[in-house]
């Protein structure tokens, strides 16, 4: 999805981005998250993204394996700052709102802040590459992502639009298939952090195969 807002590499990002920490969630450069906000710490973050003129939140996972402190678990390392680009009123108190994915980003350090939302001082710098269209999408094995993915909707008695995945360039599959997939933090973890698409859409696949390979050998059904 276009966005009014160019960013040409990491120094137009701003150091300190407001995170939200939720665990499952996948968002990836360039893809859309849809979010119902509705938690008031999180209003409170909409409301502050909305007065500051990036319109920014920094979606990350909570490390619940290696935190002690369930109302404010740890945090990993690497998370995916998105802008806002759609937002709706619910009229009940929630906010509708679509992030649209712009850059991957290290945590530098967690701020003691007075907010009620969690802010970080971020680097976007080891993710440069994020800031440049459909890079290294031409080394994408789209045959064999596309048989995966033919395998789990037979699994699953899924169906999907064809045409318009047929049509879809490597770098939009890959990244709406991993945002959309079903695993655990661990495995969305594994792809966010992924050095590069080619290496994203190997992630996808060898997690996509075990889960086929489980179910096949226990009759267990697929992650869902």
């Amino acid at each position: 999805m276009p966005i009014n807002a160019e960013y040409r590499g990491p120094g137009e990002l701003p150091e300190i981005i407001p995170v939200f920490p939720l665990p499952g969630a996948l968002l990836l450069p360039r893809g859309q998250m849809p979010l119902n906000i509705f938690e008031p710490r999180y209003l409170a973050m909409v409301d502050d993204a909305l007065r500051d003129s990036h319109r920014l939140i920094g979606m990350i996972q909570p490390d619940l394996a290696h935190s002690n402190n369930e109302a404010k678990p740890a945090l990993f390392r690497v998370g995916c700052v998105g802008r806002i680009t759609q937002l709706a009123e619910s009229g009940d108190g929630r906010y509708i709102l679509e992030l649209t994915g712009i850059a991957r980003f290290e945590v530098i350090e967690e701020l003691t802040v007075l907010t009620s939302y969690r802010q970080c001082k971020v680097d976007f710098f080891a993710y440069a590459d994020d800031f440049i269209a459909r890079k290294g999408e031409e080394e994408v094995d789209r045959e064999a992502l596309l048989k995966v993915l033919t395998d789990f909707l037979k699994a699953n008695d899924l169906k999907v639009d064809w045409e318009g995945i047929e049509s879809a360039p490597n770098e939009a599959l890959v990244n709406a298939l991993a945002m959309m997939s079903p695993y655990g933090p661990p495995e969305k973890q594994a792809i966010l952090q992924a050095p590069d698409l080619k290496t994203r859409a190997e992630i996808l696949i060898a997690v996509t195969e075990m889960d086929l390979a489980r179910k096949r050998t226990s009759g267990d059904p697929p992650l869902q």
